[in-house]
Protein backbone atom coordinates (compact mmCIF):
# COMPACT_ATOMS: atom_id res chain seq x y z
CA UNK A 1 0.00 0.00 0.00
CA UNK A 2 2.84 2.37 0.84
CA UNK A 3 4.52 1.45 -2.45
CA UNK A 4 1.37 2.33 -4.43
CA UNK A 5 1.20 5.70 -2.72
CA UNK A 6 4.87 6.36 -3.47
CA UNK A 7 4.50 5.59 -7.18
CA UNK A 8 1.24 7.58 -7.38
CA UNK A 9 2.91 10.65 -5.90
CA UNK A 10 5.90 10.16 -8.17
CA UNK A 11 3.69 10.00 -11.25
CA UNK A 12 1.78 13.13 -10.21
CA UNK A 13 4.98 15.08 -9.61
CA UNK A 14 6.36 13.98 -13.00
CA UNK A 15 3.10 15.04 -14.71
CA UNK A 16 3.40 18.43 -13.03
CA UNK A 17 7.03 18.72 -14.17
CA UNK A 18 6.02 17.77 -17.73
CA UNK A 19 3.36 20.51 -17.74
CA UNK A 20 5.91 23.06 -16.48
CA UNK A 21 8.49 22.02 -19.06
CA UNK A 22 5.86 22.20 -21.83
CA UNK A 23 5.07 25.77 -20.76
CA UNK A 24 8.77 26.61 -20.86
CA UNK A 25 9.03 24.99 -24.29
CA UNK A 26 6.14 27.04 -25.62
CA UNK A 27 7.72 30.21 -24.24
CA UNK A 28 11.03 29.35 -25.87
CA UNK A 29 9.30 28.58 -29.17
CA UNK A 30 7.57 31.98 -29.05
CA UNK A 31 10.92 33.67 -28.38
CA UNK A 32 12.46 31.71 -31.25
CA UNK A 33 9.72 32.85 -33.63
CA UNK A 34 10.18 36.43 -32.45
CA UNK A 35 13.94 36.25 -33.03
CA UNK A 36 13.39 34.70 -36.47
CA UNK A 37 11.08 37.56 -37.40
CA UNK A 38 13.65 40.10 -36.25
CA UNK A 39 16.41 38.34 -38.18
CA UNK A 40 14.22 38.32 -41.31
CA UNK A 41 13.49 42.05 -40.99
CA UNK A 42 17.16 42.84 -40.37
CA UNK A 43 18.19 40.81 -43.41
CA UNK A 44 15.66 42.67 -45.55
CA UNK A 45 16.89 46.00 -44.19
CA UNK A 46 20.50 44.96 -44.78
CA UNK A 47 19.63 43.99 -48.34
CA UNK A 48 18.07 47.41 -48.91
CA UNK A 49 21.11 49.13 -47.44
CA UNK A 50 23.43 47.12 -49.70
CA UNK A 51 21.49 48.13 -52.81
CA UNK A 52 22.81 51.15 -54.73
CA UNK A 53 21.05 54.43 -54.04
CA UNK A 54 18.16 55.60 -56.20
CA UNK A 55 17.02 58.98 -57.43
CA UNK A 56 13.49 60.20 -56.72
CA UNK A 57 11.71 61.65 -59.72
CA UNK A 58 8.28 62.67 -60.93
CA UNK A 59 6.60 61.34 -64.07
CA UNK A 60 5.98 64.09 -66.62
CA UNK A 61 4.64 62.09 -69.54
CA UNK A 62 4.38 58.47 -70.71
CA UNK A 63 6.19 58.35 -74.07
CA UNK A 64 5.56 54.70 -75.12
CA UNK A 65 4.98 51.24 -73.65
CA UNK A 66 8.44 51.18 -72.04
CA UNK A 67 9.62 54.81 -72.13
CA UNK A 68 8.70 57.56 -69.68
CA UNK A 69 9.71 61.21 -69.40
CA UNK A 70 10.76 61.81 -65.78
CA UNK A 71 11.74 65.03 -63.99
CA UNK A 72 14.55 64.68 -61.44
CA UNK A 73 15.15 67.68 -59.20
CA UNK A 74 17.44 69.58 -59.63
CA UNK A 75 19.13 67.82 -62.55
CA UNK A 76 16.43 68.03 -65.21
CA UNK A 77 14.20 65.82 -67.36
CA UNK A 78 15.15 62.40 -68.76
CA UNK A 79 13.53 59.79 -70.98
CA UNK A 80 14.10 56.52 -69.08
CA UNK A 81 13.35 52.80 -69.47
CA UNK A 82 10.77 51.10 -67.27
CA UNK A 83 11.36 47.86 -65.37
CA UNK A 84 9.38 44.82 -66.52
CA UNK A 85 7.49 44.44 -63.23
CA UNK A 86 6.03 48.00 -63.34
CA UNK A 87 2.36 48.37 -64.25
CA UNK A 88 2.32 50.99 -67.00
CA UNK A 89 -1.36 51.76 -66.41
CA UNK A 90 -0.47 53.22 -62.99
CA UNK A 91 2.27 55.47 -64.36
CA UNK A 92 0.43 58.76 -64.65
CA UNK A 93 1.66 62.35 -64.74
CA UNK A 94 2.75 63.51 -61.28
CA UNK A 95 3.50 60.01 -59.96
CA UNK A 96 6.60 59.79 -57.74
CA UNK A 97 9.06 57.08 -58.86
CA UNK A 98 12.61 55.85 -58.13
CA UNK A 99 15.40 55.63 -60.70
CA UNK A 100 18.47 53.40 -60.40
CA UNK A 101 21.58 55.50 -59.83
CA UNK A 102 23.71 53.66 -62.42
CA UNK A 103 21.32 53.23 -65.35
CA UNK A 104 18.47 55.68 -64.53
CA UNK A 105 16.03 52.82 -65.07
CA UNK A 106 12.62 53.32 -63.48
CA UNK A 107 12.59 50.64 -60.76
CA UNK A 108 9.58 51.33 -58.51
CA UNK A 109 6.65 53.65 -57.77
CA UNK A 110 6.38 55.62 -54.54
CA UNK A 111 3.26 56.65 -52.64
CA UNK A 112 2.36 60.30 -52.91
CA UNK A 113 3.96 62.40 -50.20
CA UNK A 114 1.51 64.76 -48.53
CA UNK A 115 2.28 66.77 -45.43
CA UNK A 116 0.09 65.70 -42.45
CA UNK A 117 -0.84 69.36 -41.91
CA UNK A 118 -2.16 69.47 -45.48
CA UNK A 119 -4.12 66.25 -44.98
CA UNK A 120 -5.86 67.77 -41.95
CA UNK A 121 -7.17 70.61 -44.14
CA UNK A 122 -9.51 68.28 -46.05
CA UNK A 123 -13.10 67.87 -44.88
CA UNK A 124 -13.68 64.17 -45.41
CA UNK A 125 -17.45 64.25 -45.69
CA UNK A 126 -19.55 66.48 -47.91
CA UNK A 127 -20.66 69.62 -46.01
CA UNK A 128 -24.30 69.71 -44.89
CA UNK A 129 -24.87 73.37 -45.82
CA UNK A 130 -27.41 74.01 -48.59
CA UNK A 131 -28.59 77.00 -50.61
CA UNK A 132 -31.78 77.06 -48.49
CA UNK A 133 -29.67 78.09 -45.49
CA UNK A 134 -28.46 81.23 -47.28
CA UNK A 135 -30.61 84.34 -47.32
CA UNK A 136 -30.36 87.51 -49.38
CA UNK A 137 -27.68 86.20 -51.75
CA UNK A 138 -29.73 85.07 -54.74
CA UNK A 139 -27.54 86.87 -57.28
CA UNK A 140 -24.34 85.55 -55.70
CA UNK A 141 -25.71 81.99 -55.70
CA UNK A 142 -26.60 82.32 -59.38
CA UNK A 143 -23.11 83.51 -60.29
CA UNK A 144 -21.24 80.84 -58.33
CA UNK A 145 -23.48 78.16 -59.84
CA UNK A 146 -22.41 79.30 -63.32
CA UNK A 147 -18.71 79.26 -62.46
CA UNK A 148 -18.36 76.22 -60.16
CA UNK A 149 -21.41 73.96 -60.22
CA UNK A 150 -22.12 74.07 -63.95
CA UNK A 151 -18.55 73.12 -64.86
CA UNK A 152 -18.49 70.16 -62.44
CA UNK A 153 -21.91 68.76 -63.31
CA UNK A 154 -22.17 69.55 -67.04
CA UNK A 155 -18.69 69.95 -68.61
CA UNK A 156 -20.12 68.94 -71.98
CA UNK A 157 -21.88 72.33 -72.24
CA UNK A 158 -18.53 74.12 -72.28
CA UNK A 159 -17.11 71.64 -74.80
CA UNK A 160 -20.07 72.12 -77.14
CA UNK A 161 -19.55 75.89 -77.04
CA UNK A 162 -15.79 75.58 -77.46
CA UNK A 163 -14.93 77.66 -74.39
CA UNK A 164 -12.71 76.83 -71.43
CA UNK A 165 -14.22 76.18 -68.03
CA UNK A 166 -13.58 78.81 -65.35
CA UNK A 167 -10.92 77.70 -62.87
CA UNK A 168 -11.87 79.72 -59.84
CA UNK A 169 -13.85 82.49 -58.26
CA UNK A 170 -13.06 85.21 -55.70
CA UNK A 171 -15.60 86.09 -53.02
CA UNK A 172 -15.02 89.49 -51.44
CA UNK A 173 -16.92 91.56 -48.93
CA UNK A 174 -17.11 92.45 -45.21
CA UNK A 175 -16.83 89.70 -42.58
CA UNK A 176 -19.95 87.71 -41.79
CA UNK A 177 -21.70 88.20 -45.15
CA UNK A 178 -21.89 84.47 -46.03
CA UNK A 179 -18.77 83.79 -48.12
CA UNK A 180 -17.73 80.61 -46.29
CA UNK A 181 -21.33 79.40 -46.00
CA UNK A 182 -21.85 79.74 -49.75
CA UNK A 183 -18.61 77.85 -50.48
CA UNK A 184 -19.75 74.98 -48.25
CA UNK A 185 -23.14 74.93 -49.95
CA UNK A 186 -21.51 74.65 -53.38
CA UNK A 187 -19.48 71.65 -52.19
CA UNK A 188 -22.67 70.05 -50.88
CA UNK A 189 -24.66 70.45 -54.11
CA UNK A 190 -21.79 69.27 -56.31
CA UNK A 191 -21.00 66.28 -54.03
CA UNK A 192 -17.33 67.29 -53.90
CA UNK A 193 -14.61 66.90 -51.32
CA UNK A 194 -14.26 70.26 -49.57
CA UNK A 195 -10.68 71.31 -48.78
CA UNK A 196 -10.63 74.41 -46.60
CA UNK A 197 -7.37 76.21 -45.89
CA UNK A 198 -6.71 79.61 -44.39
CA UNK A 199 -4.11 81.76 -46.09
CA UNK A 200 -2.38 82.33 -42.75
CA UNK A 201 -1.73 78.56 -42.46
CA UNK A 202 0.41 78.75 -45.59
CA UNK A 203 2.69 81.41 -44.09
CA UNK A 204 5.60 79.45 -42.60
CA UNK A 205 8.78 80.66 -40.93
CA UNK A 206 11.10 78.29 -42.83
CA UNK A 207 12.09 79.13 -46.40
CA UNK A 208 10.22 77.03 -48.95
CA UNK A 209 7.74 75.46 -46.50
CA UNK A 210 4.79 77.59 -47.60
CA UNK A 211 5.29 76.90 -51.31
CA UNK A 212 5.72 73.17 -50.58
CA UNK A 213 2.40 73.11 -48.70
CA UNK A 214 0.66 74.83 -51.63
CA UNK A 215 2.14 72.25 -54.01
CA UNK A 216 1.02 69.33 -51.85
CA UNK A 217 -2.41 70.90 -51.40
CA UNK A 218 -3.04 70.73 -55.13
CA UNK A 219 -1.60 67.20 -55.32
CA UNK A 220 -4.11 66.10 -52.68
CA UNK A 221 -6.93 67.87 -54.53
CA UNK A 222 -6.08 65.98 -57.73
CA UNK A 223 -6.06 62.67 -55.90
CA UNK A 224 -9.49 63.31 -54.36
CA UNK A 225 -11.16 64.89 -57.41
CA UNK A 226 -13.82 66.10 -57.81
CA UNK A 227 -12.82 68.58 -55.14
CA UNK A 228 -13.20 72.24 -54.22
CA UNK A 229 -10.32 74.14 -52.62
CA UNK A 230 -11.60 76.99 -50.47
CA UNK A 231 -8.83 79.44 -49.56
CA UNK A 232 -9.99 81.87 -46.89
CA UNK A 233 -8.07 85.05 -46.00
CA UNK A 234 -6.25 84.92 -49.32
CA UNK A 235 -4.99 88.48 -48.71
CA UNK A 236 -2.47 87.08 -46.18
CA UNK A 237 -0.44 85.52 -49.04
CA UNK A 238 -1.83 87.30 -52.12
CA UNK A 239 -1.09 90.93 -51.33
CA UNK A 240 0.59 93.17 -53.89
CA UNK A 241 4.36 92.82 -54.21
CA UNK A 242 6.49 95.82 -53.31
CA UNK A 243 10.21 96.54 -53.57
CA UNK A 244 12.48 96.50 -50.54
CA UNK A 245 10.51 93.84 -48.67
CA UNK A 246 11.93 91.96 -45.69
CA UNK A 247 12.80 88.26 -45.51
CA UNK A 248 9.37 87.37 -44.18
CA UNK A 249 7.67 89.25 -47.02
CA UNK A 250 9.84 87.50 -49.60
CA UNK A 251 8.79 84.12 -48.21
CA UNK A 252 5.12 85.15 -48.53
CA UNK A 253 5.85 86.16 -52.13
CA UNK A 254 7.39 82.75 -52.82
CA UNK A 255 4.21 81.14 -51.53
CA UNK A 256 2.09 83.35 -53.80
CA UNK A 257 4.29 82.59 -56.82
CA UNK A 258 3.82 78.87 -56.19
CA UNK A 259 0.06 79.45 -55.98
CA UNK A 260 0.15 81.29 -59.33
CA UNK A 261 2.18 78.43 -60.79
CA UNK A 262 -0.36 75.86 -59.60
CA UNK A 263 -3.27 77.91 -60.94
CA UNK A 264 -1.58 78.01 -64.34
CA UNK A 265 -0.56 74.35 -64.21
CA UNK A 266 -3.82 72.46 -63.74
CA UNK A 267 -6.57 71.99 -66.30
CA UNK A 268 -10.09 73.11 -65.34
CA UNK A 269 -11.44 69.85 -66.78
CA UNK A 270 -9.76 67.90 -63.95
CA UNK A 271 -12.75 68.51 -61.64
CA UNK A 272 -10.82 70.86 -59.34
CA UNK A 273 -12.25 74.29 -58.59
CA UNK A 274 -10.78 77.11 -56.54
CA UNK A 275 -12.84 79.44 -54.34
CA UNK A 276 -10.98 82.29 -52.66
CA UNK A 277 -12.37 84.68 -50.06
CA UNK A 278 -11.07 87.97 -48.74
CA UNK A 279 -12.14 91.09 -46.86
CA UNK A 280 -9.50 93.24 -48.60
CA UNK A 281 -9.84 93.18 -52.37
CA UNK A 282 -7.87 96.43 -52.66
CA UNK A 283 -4.54 94.91 -51.53
CA UNK A 284 -4.58 91.76 -53.70
CA UNK A 285 -1.93 91.37 -56.40
CA UNK A 286 -3.28 91.98 -59.95
CA UNK A 287 -1.43 88.86 -61.16
CA UNK A 288 -3.68 86.74 -58.94
CA UNK A 289 -6.88 88.33 -60.24
CA UNK A 290 -6.28 88.14 -63.97
CA UNK A 291 -8.64 86.03 -66.14
CA UNK A 292 -7.41 82.48 -66.56
CA UNK A 293 -6.59 82.22 -62.87
CA UNK A 294 -9.58 83.82 -61.15
CA UNK A 295 -12.31 84.11 -63.75
CA UNK A 296 -15.07 85.66 -61.67
CA UNK A 297 -15.13 88.13 -58.78
CA UNK A 298 -18.34 88.13 -56.74
CA UNK A 299 -19.11 90.91 -54.27
CA UNK A 300 -20.86 90.22 -50.95
CA UNK A 301 -22.26 93.59 -49.82
CA UNK A 302 -23.95 94.17 -46.46
CA UNK A 303 -27.52 92.81 -46.68
CA UNK A 304 -30.44 95.07 -47.54
CA UNK A 305 -33.63 95.26 -45.45
CA UNK A 306 -35.29 92.51 -47.50
CA UNK A 307 -32.17 90.35 -47.29
CA UNK A 308 -31.91 90.89 -43.52
CA UNK A 309 -35.54 89.85 -43.05
CA UNK A 310 -34.91 86.76 -45.19
CA UNK A 311 -31.85 85.83 -43.10
CA UNK A 312 -33.83 86.27 -39.87
CA UNK A 313 -36.59 84.00 -41.21
CA UNK A 314 -34.05 81.31 -42.12
CA UNK A 315 -32.37 81.30 -38.71
CA UNK A 316 -35.63 81.50 -36.76
CA UNK A 317 -37.64 78.88 -38.65
CA UNK A 318 -36.58 76.13 -36.22
CA UNK A 319 -37.30 78.31 -33.16
CA UNK A 320 -40.50 78.16 -31.13
CA UNK A 321 -41.91 81.63 -31.83
CA UNK A 322 -45.12 83.18 -30.59
CA UNK A 323 -47.66 84.52 -33.07
CA UNK A 324 -47.36 88.04 -34.43
CA UNK A 325 -43.57 88.45 -34.38
CA UNK A 326 -42.56 91.07 -36.93
CA UNK A 327 -39.11 90.10 -38.27
CA UNK A 328 -39.22 92.90 -40.84
CA UNK A 329 -39.34 95.42 -37.99
CA UNK A 330 -36.27 93.76 -36.46
CA UNK A 331 -34.50 93.85 -39.81
CA UNK A 332 -35.20 97.55 -40.26
CA UNK A 333 -33.47 98.30 -36.95
CA UNK A 334 -30.30 96.45 -37.91
CA UNK A 335 -29.02 98.70 -40.67
CA UNK A 336 -25.44 97.84 -41.67
CA UNK A 337 -25.34 94.52 -39.79
CA UNK A 338 -24.00 91.35 -41.38
CA UNK A 339 -25.64 87.94 -41.70
CA UNK A 340 -23.56 86.60 -38.82
CA UNK A 341 -24.88 89.38 -36.54
CA UNK A 342 -28.44 88.59 -37.61
CA UNK A 343 -27.89 84.96 -36.65
CA UNK A 344 -26.53 86.24 -33.34
CA UNK A 345 -29.78 88.15 -32.76
CA UNK A 346 -31.79 84.92 -33.09
CA UNK A 347 -29.45 83.15 -30.67
CA UNK A 348 -29.61 86.00 -28.15
CA UNK A 349 -33.43 86.10 -28.38
CA UNK A 350 -33.50 82.41 -27.48
CA UNK A 351 -31.13 83.05 -24.56
CA UNK A 352 -33.43 85.76 -23.18
CA UNK A 353 -36.35 83.30 -23.26
CA UNK A 354 -34.15 80.66 -21.62
CA UNK A 355 -33.23 82.97 -18.74
CA UNK A 356 -36.93 83.46 -17.97
CA UNK A 357 -37.55 79.68 -18.22
CA UNK A 358 -39.90 80.02 -21.19
CA UNK A 359 -40.22 77.54 -24.09
CA UNK A 360 -41.20 80.19 -26.63
CA UNK A 361 -39.62 83.38 -27.98
CA UNK A 362 -41.53 86.67 -28.04
CA UNK A 363 -41.18 89.97 -29.89
CA UNK A 364 -39.74 91.50 -26.72
CA UNK A 365 -36.94 88.92 -26.74
CA UNK A 366 -36.03 89.95 -30.28
CA UNK A 367 -36.09 93.63 -29.32
CA UNK A 368 -33.76 93.02 -26.36
CA UNK A 369 -31.45 90.86 -28.50
CA UNK A 370 -31.38 93.53 -31.22
CA UNK A 371 -30.44 96.21 -28.69
CA UNK A 372 -27.68 94.01 -27.28
CA UNK A 373 -26.15 93.20 -30.68
CA UNK A 374 -26.46 96.80 -31.88
CA UNK A 375 -24.80 98.07 -28.71
CA UNK A 376 -21.89 95.72 -29.30
CA UNK A 377 -21.80 96.83 -32.93
CA UNK A 378 -21.72 100.50 -31.86
CA UNK A 379 -18.94 99.80 -29.32
CA UNK A 380 -16.84 98.30 -32.12
CA UNK A 381 -17.45 101.33 -34.29
CA UNK A 382 -16.42 103.65 -31.43
CA UNK A 383 -13.24 101.68 -30.79
CA UNK A 384 -12.36 101.80 -34.50
CA UNK A 385 -12.98 105.56 -34.52
CA UNK A 386 -10.63 106.01 -31.56
CA UNK A 387 -8.03 103.80 -33.23
CA UNK A 388 -7.93 105.90 -36.40
CA UNK A 389 -7.74 109.26 -34.60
Amino acid sequence: MALDTFFHNKIESMKLEIIQRQAVLRRLEAQRNDYNSRVRLLREELGLLQQPGSYVGEVVKVMSTKKVLVKVHPEGKYVVDVADDIDMSKLTAGKRVTLLSDSYKLSSMLPSSVDPLVSLMMVEKVPDSTYDMIGGLDEQIKQIKEVIELGLKHPELFESLGIAQPKGVLLYGPPGTGKTLLARAVAHHTDCKFIRVSGSELVQKYIGEGSRMVRELFVMAREHAPSIIFMDEIDSIGSSRVEGSSGGDSEVQRTMLELLNQLDGFEPTKNIKIIMATNRLDILDPALLRPGRIDRKIEFPPPTVEARADILRIHSRSMNLTRGINLTKVAEKMNGCSGAELKGVCTEAGMFALRERRVHVTQEDFDLATAKVLNRHNDQQVSLTKLWK
